[in-house]
């Protein structure tokens, strides 16, 4: 996975999904944990594990590299290059929470010098960017606001939102908090 760009087949895929699920588990609750641990909790052999993770560091590079493609992925859900711009920003806003929460193992662990962390991090940037300036096109926030600065106190808004959060929440709690992002963001900048 990490480092190498060979598409897999379906069930790999299924299995380099289940290891990163439970490497996810596994590791938020005891960041010690071994190998074999993420074998066991992901049901495979540690000899899969291996396989597929040469190494405890590619295992957590594939964590942090899946964790951002489904942020990414979490964006694009809200549709914020089609979508009316306030119900886009709301939608995506709930979208990143979820994934944001439910992988604060990931989250918590984003390693900078991981080149496909890095560029997956500046393709979300530049798809933000876009983003914030059709808000700002649409009057949501001051035509003289810069789109990117925007941008950065929005992700600063949900990491704070991400480090002041009960480790689980539900839907309902999710939306609350985005509803109080999107607030706090138009309030302070429009």
């Amino acid at each position: 996975m990490a480092g190498d760009n060979r598409p897999l087949r379906a069930d790999a895929e299924r299995t380099v999904r289940t290891i990163l699920e439970a490497a996810e588990r596994v590791l938020a609750g005891n960041p010690a944990a071994t190998m074999e641990q993420v074998a066991e909790a992901a049901g495979v052999s540690r000899t899969t594990v291996h396989r597929r993770f040469a190494t405890r560091e590619a295992l957590l590079d594939g964590i942090a590299e899946s964790a951002i493609r489904q942020l990414s992925d979490a964006v694009d859900a809200g549709r914020v290059g089609t979508a009316p711009p306030l119900i886009a920003l709301h939608q995506a806003t709930v979208n990143v929470l979820k994934v944001k929460l439910g992988r604060r193992f990931a989250f918590s662990h984003l390693s900078p010098s991981n080149p496909v962390v890095a560029a997956l991090q500046a393709e979300l940037i530049e798809k933000s960017d876009a983003w914030f300036r059709r808000v700002r096109d649409a009057g949501l926030i001051k035509a003289e606001v810069d789109p990117a600065w925007a941008r950065r106190v929005y992700y600063a808004l949900i990491n704070e939102t991400f480090h002041d959060s009960a480790d689980s929440a539900d839907d309902g709690e999710i939306d609350a908090l985005a509803d109080r992002v999107v607030r706090t963001l138009l309030h302070g900048i429009a």
